[in-house]
């Protein structure tokens, strides 16, 4: 051998040499001993305690799933026991020593060769009973907010490092997360476990014709949550997929869950869109509870008190627009109280104010499921929903008050239509079509339409919550309500061709529908022609005190009514009429006094003249007193009425006669009695 040949394998032996020692070195170094330099890097940089307590070691082995030469270099194989990641120093909440992270262990391998193009490269993690702390003061302050010690220090100008890390997934066995959020007064803790084996998406949702068309991966662990939520009660479980999953922007990550809060349930399965930035969903939805205003707290959408309900809809939403997320809940069908649901509703969560769009349908809608909206549900009813409000005993008009704080939560613009409704046969109503739009505060209903006997009930309605005391207007159009349709069990009108017509506009100030009235000012007219009036009327309709008045002025026959006519002045809540006469086939009527609606107290004066030779059986004027809840009547003491008195009266009411003809179409006027006898006193 040359002398420049010995020198090669005298170099070559001796890199060999240090090759082998540095892999003895490696093997045998003992990594334990960087620890305390490890902890304190790292708690530096998180500016929060870390601390590797247990054994870090590192081992080399060959990677069995490499392929060719790559099989034979050895891989670095990481472990880590007993890990601990604390909080930070200002979020404590009371307790010291309290950690954020524990894991028992964590392993991890790291591909060498990838290293040789800047690049760290861990195929898989696998964690250990890790157990995480999540933390939320009342001041906003968290404990899942890094604030990095040299991220402030760094140079924008400054290029982005030459490396990259790559983590292709993350395994781990039974798992738990305690959070705790003094905002949203949650205390709950979830408890997560993998399922043995992955389950196939299709068998949790079924061959559904909304579900993902794309292939989606498997349920990998399934998860339990137990705790408060709001200061309810918080309980539910689920499954979810696994962590390869969640790092794929364009894969579809499985999602189910079944979640109780208070009396509110709601199940969701399906899928979430680039879960790790939470960009979409395409979710199954069910949900029930006791009201729908519930839900404001679980979700921020303003929805109105309601009785119990249930629907089952497809919840779309992408969270990322720039106008805000958008939550899209098609096709649900569903049920309040007794009434169904159908319909799509599309919710923004759009600045200043959210916005809530969509129309609602009703096949069958009970009326009372409509009570609770405007707080004329019963006692009983309110009690069932363990409500502490309640309708005094002595009142009529409802005092239940409009939560106007919540309106200005959102904005809305919501059609709604029932096709039918069920109302027994007290009230004939056969539809109803709205359409609400709340905005800043203030709602309006435009139109408000019922069908209502035969004829329609229109109005346009305006509560503008945002103003304290809330003020309000309503506009009212009852036109070609037919009386035999209004009172069906009255025999005697089957052979009424009547109708009553009237218009209302109405203005008050209050946070109920007793306050509003109780403060009202405007204006009412109603004509009635060619009805009936009877005891027996006055008796199916429940009035004591009318049946009283027509058994005085007609005794226990049916009288024809040729025409009721009314027009009212309402101011501060007194009603009282420019006009009130009801022209029968055996007397002329009037009515005069008034009657407070902020007191609900009655005082008024009947006044009948009998027509030719009947003779009624009392002329003397009735009186009717006393409250909207026990009203009383009688006699009034004194002279029987002058004869022609009430001829006389009318002669003052030329005016408001006059106003009255305007409800008489032109298609009517050969048929309404109304026409002539207003006419008549519009000449006196």
């Amino acid at each position: 051998m040359t002398r420049t040949g010995k020198v090669i394998s005298w170099i070559a032996g001796v890199i060999i040499i240090l090759l082998v020692a540095i892999v003895i070195f490696i093997a045998m170094f003992d990594w334990n001993r960087l620890k305390p330099t490890i902890n304190q890097k790292v708690s530096t940089e998180l500016n929060r305690t870390f601390a590797i307590r247990g054994d870090l070691g590192v081992d080399w082995s060959r990677q069995k799933d490499e392929a060719g030469w790559r099989a034979w270099v050895p891989w670095p194989h990481i472990h880590a026991e007993d890990i601990v990641l604390g909080n930070p120093p200002d979020v404590q909440g009371g307790e010291k020593d309290a950690q954020m992270v524990k894991l028992a262990r964590v392993d991890a391998s790291i591909a060498p060769l990838a290293l040789l193009h800047k690049e760290v490269l861990i195929p898989r993690i696998w964690l250990k009973q890790p157990d995480a702390s999540l933390l939320r003061l009342a001041n906003g302050k968290n404990n899942w907010t890094f604030n990095l010690a040299n991220s402030d220090k760094k140079d924008p100008a400054q290029p982005p490092s030459a490396w990259s890390f790559t983590l292709n997934d993350i395994v781990f066995d039974r798992g738990q997360i305690d959070y705790k959020d003094a905002q949203m007064k949650a205390d709950f803790r979830a408890v997560i476990d993998p399922l043995g084996k992955p389950l196939p998406f299709t068998e949790v949702m079924g061959d559904k014709k909304d579900a993902p068309k794309t292939k989606t991966p498997p349920f990998v662990f399934g998860w339990k949550v137990d705790g408060k939520y709001k200061g309810e009660s918080l309980s539910g479980s689920g499954k979810i997929g696994g962590m390869l999953a969640l790092k794929d922007a364009d894969a579809l990550f499985p999602l189910q869950a079944d979640v109780r809060s208070g009396n509110t349930r709601v199940a969701v399965a399906g899928t979430l869109q680039d879960p790790m930035n939470l960009g979409g969903l395409d979710l199954r939805l069910k949900f029930s509870g006791q009201t729908l205003s519930d839900l404001y707290g679980l979700t921020g959408v303003l929805l109105p008190q309601t009785p119990p309900y249930s629907t089952d809809g497809h919840l779309s939403a992408t969270l990322h627009d720039k106008n805000g997320a958008i939550y899209r809940y098609q096709n649900f069908n569903g049920e309040i109280g007794d009434s169904d649901i159908h319909g799509s509703l599309t919710y923004q969560a759009s600045k200043p104010r959210p916005k809530l769009t969509g129309e609602v349908v009703s096949k069958q809608l009970r009326f009372a499921d409509l009570a609770p909206l405007i707080g004329a549900d019963s006692n009983k009813d309110k009690a069932k929903r363990g409500e502490t409000t309640r309708q005094p005993a002595d009142k009529v008009l409802p005092v239940e008050k409009f939560d106007t704080k919540s309106w200005g939560a959102m904005d809305a613009d919501v059609k709604f239509s029932a096709k039918r409704i069920e109302h027994g046969e007290s009230l004939p109503l056969s539809e109803l079509s709205t359409h609400l739009k709340l905005n800043n505060g203030e709602i309006l209903l435009d139109p408000l339409r019922f069908g209502v006997a035969g004829g329609s009930l229109n109005s346009t309605i305006r509560l503008e919550g945002d103003k304290s005391p809330m003020r309000a207007r309503a506009d009212l159009h009852a036109r070609h309500l037919k009386l035999k349709q209004l009172l069906p069990k009255m025999e005697s009108m089957e052979r009424s061709l009547g109708d009553l017509n009237g218009d209302a506009t109405l203005t008050g100030t209050g946070n109920s529908v007793a306050a509003l009235l109780g403060s009202s000012n405007g204006d009412m007219k109603i004509l009635i022609n060619d009805g009936v009036i009877s005891r027996s009327l006055m008796e199916l309709a429940g009035l004591n005190v009318g049946n009283y008045l027509v058994g005085k002025l007609f005794g226990d026959d049916e009288v024809a009514i040729n025409c009721a006519a009314a027009n009212v002045n309402i101011k501060n809540g007194l009603v009282t009429p420019r006009l009130f006469v009801f022209d029968t086939e055996n007397a002329v009527i009037t009515i005069t006094g008034s009657t407070n609606m902020a007191t609900e107290r009655l005082d008024l004066t009947i006044d009948p003249e009998s027509k030719g030779l009947r003779v009624l059986t009392l002329r003397s004027p009735l009186y009717v007193r006393g409250t909207y809840k026990n009203p009383d009547a009688g006699v009034k003491p004194g002279p029987l009425i002058a004869r022609g008195a009430a001829a006389v009266a009318l002669g003052a009411v030329v005016a408001p006669a006059a106003a009255l003809l305007a409800l008489i179409s032109p298609s009517d006027s050969a048929e309404n009695q109304c026409g002539p006898i207003l006419q008549q006193m519009k000449e006196k």
